[in-house]
């Protein structure tokens, strides 16, 4: 929050009983007056030897990281980029996506982050929406990009290639296992190879430093929003920098060398603000996991002897289960985090247990966010829990609950809607102010509020409770579904009246997409009509989001409130179905 935001806090009286609470972690922090590259930039400056990260074995310092993406910075120029510029990225997280993500940042352009496995119609949604003159991704999705390229406006696509970041040894081993199983790209393709487009920065000796300050909009992400449809979610410098003093202020155990396994994906708040930047401006290493599973996830966990680790709460469940973490020694973990959806007290109660079994002196701290706030606002105490609890906000960020609908603030330990204030929320959503009103509130006591549409309570000492998410989340092998988003694609055919998608437990891909679909009267209800809704859905969504199958219901729950509770019981009962099978 800006030294403004506080002041008018204070003088509001806004209510805060959580500061009583905080321990060594101070109630206010001062944030950069800067961009994120500077941010970076600063502590390269300052712990220039340490390790910035590590990718499949290779390690790269805090200065060799500051030259790349100044490397990258003259090239971005020499090609053409200019402040203001919108850029695609469809990375996993790999050296090339850090290295970009700073350099656009450095030349004053906007990220615009999307999954790479996006199918080729979201792919084409996200370039129109953003206006987006490049995109940068991996040449083993430069088809999907090349299939609607005359659909959109595009100067050029830059292509890297996971065999440039490797070490020789690993890259023959790369080479002959996954690269054979790339579609090969022709030779004369309109495209610029990683290789070739750093070239060009190096003969580029001309201005290309971009003035720009912390509340300049430099990233934007995807998200269902807190109404369930696809929307860009604009955010600034300011915002990441905050969230960046924010989680080692909440961490005093934190210091600079320690370890953050990277698995959550860039082009994800959580992985973006958490994992990557947070750690990148304080000094932190990050073990970037291009593409998650929960045995690559143990694996590399217990091989670098990782200090931080976050995730969602189905991953924890999956490691539970691995048959390597029997004996793991987890004595190096300094805090272990879950958020992205509710962890029940039940899953908290055995992995605790399960931490201290392996060594380990600390205990799950789960935290709540949006992305409309870069991610998480909201963390468990280092010192102090409560059963069920999400947590106190952090320094400088506001929370309060009010009747859904309205501004009125409701009692302690009442149930109302989620609101948030503070330094890391957003500008807005991209080319739709209505939502943008609707979300982001301007309360009596002259603080902007994200009515996050989450229904939740609090204590009179501040501890938040979360009740029930309206727009509820599937974490399928480590990427984020949003049930609702494909309700709208199921509901827009011509065969469906109404749809409802949930997701399942699976030991594999923590979970799997199963939609129950209502046809319109006179549709038969047989394999036939399922073909049929199967192959609509894979011309529209990500290969990762497809349904594993298909369930016809006579009814369904037409309120949307009515769906999320539909959604719940449906889940807890294929759970049980599935816990019950395993003990057989």
């Amino acid at each position: 929050m800006t030294a403004e935001q506080t002041k008018i806090a204070e003088e509001s009286h806004v209510k805060a009983p959580w500061l009583n609470v905080y321990g060594v972690v101070p109630p206010h922090l001062d944030y950069p007056d800067c961009t994120m590259y500077e941010a970076v930039e600063r502590c390269a400056e300052t712990y220039p030897n340490h390790t910035a990260y590590v990718f499949m074995g290779r390690k790269t310092t805090y200065r060799a990281m500051a030259a790349e993406i100044d490397l990258c910075a003259r090239a971005l120029k020499a090609t053409g980029v200019r402040p203001g510029d919108r850029i695609t990225m469809a990375m996993p997280n790999c050296p090339q996506a850090v290295i970009m993500f700073y350099a656009i940042n450095l030349v004053g352009a906007t990220a615009n982050m999307i999954h790479p496995l996006s199918s080729e119609k979201e792919i084409e949604f996200y370039l129109k929406e953003s206006g987006s003159i490049f995109a940068v991704t991996l040449d083993q999705f430069y088809h999907k990009f090349e299939a609607i390229r005359q659909n959109v406006t595009l100067d050029n696509i830059i292509l890297a290639s996971i065999p440039d970041a490797l070490s020789k040894p690993v890259r023959v081993g790369y080479m002959l296992t996954e690269g054979r199983k790339q579609a090969k790209i022709p030779k004369d393709a309109p495209v610029l190879r990683w290789n070739e487009f750093l070239r060009r920065g190096r003969g580029y000796h001309w201005t290309y430093r971009a003035e720009r300050r912390a509340g300049d909009e430099a990233v934007i992400l995807y998200s269902g929003g807190t109404t369930g449809v696809t929307k860009g979610i604009q955010l600034t410098n300011l915002n990441f920098n905050a969230l960046g003093k924010q989680i080692i202020a909440t961490n005093p155990m934190f210091r600079p060398g320690d370890k953050m396994l990277a698995v959550m994906p860039m082009f994800h708040g959580f992985g973006l603000g958490v994992s990557i930047h947070s750690m990148l401006v304080s000094g932190g290493c990050c073990i970037l996991v291009p593409r998650f599973t929960p045995d690559s996830y143990a694996k590399l966990l217990l091989k670098y002897r990782c200090n931080l680790i976050a995730g969602v709460p189905t991953l924890y469940e999956a490691l539970l289960r691995l048959p390597k973490m029997k004996n793991a020694d987890l004595s190096c973990l300094k805090g272990v985090y879950s958020g992205g959806d509710s962890l029940s007290v039940e899953l908290k109660k055995r992995f605790d247990q399960f931490l201290f079994d392996h060594h380990a002196t600390i205990q799950v701290r789960e935290g709540y966010g949006l992305t409309e706030c870069v991610t998480a606002s909201c963390l468990t105490p280092y010192h102090i829990s409560r059963e069920g609890s999400i947590g106190i906000p952090f320094p400088d960020t506001y929370y309060k609950i009010v009747e859904h609908g309205t501004q009125k603030e409701v009692p302690y330990g009442t149930e109302g809607e989620i609101c948030l204030s503070g330094p890391t929320v957003m500008m807005g959503y991209l080319h739709h102010p209505e939502e943008t009103a609707q979300t982001l509130q301007t309360h009596e006591d002259g603080l902007a509020w994200v009515h996050t549409g989450d229904l939740g309570s609090m204590d009179p000492d501040g501890f938040v409770y979360f009740r029930q998410r309206l727009k509820r989340m599937i974490v399928t092998s480590g990427y984020n579904v949003y049930p609702s988003q494909m309700e709208n694609i199921l509901d827009a055919h011509e065969l469906v009246q109404m749809s409802c998608v949930i997701g399942v437990p699976d030991p594999l891909k923590m979970q799997k997409v199963k939609a129950f679909v209502m046809l319109k009267p006179g549709v038969p209800a047989n394999e036939e009509t399922k073909a049929v809704l199967m192959a609509y859905i894979r011309k529209n969504v990500a290969k990762y989001a497809l349904p594993y199958d298909i369930e016809f219901r006579a009814e369904l729950p037409k309120t949307l409130v009515g769906k999320v509770a539909y959604r719940v019981l449906e889940e807890e009962e294929l759970k049980k179905l599935s816990e019950t099978a395993q003990e057989q």
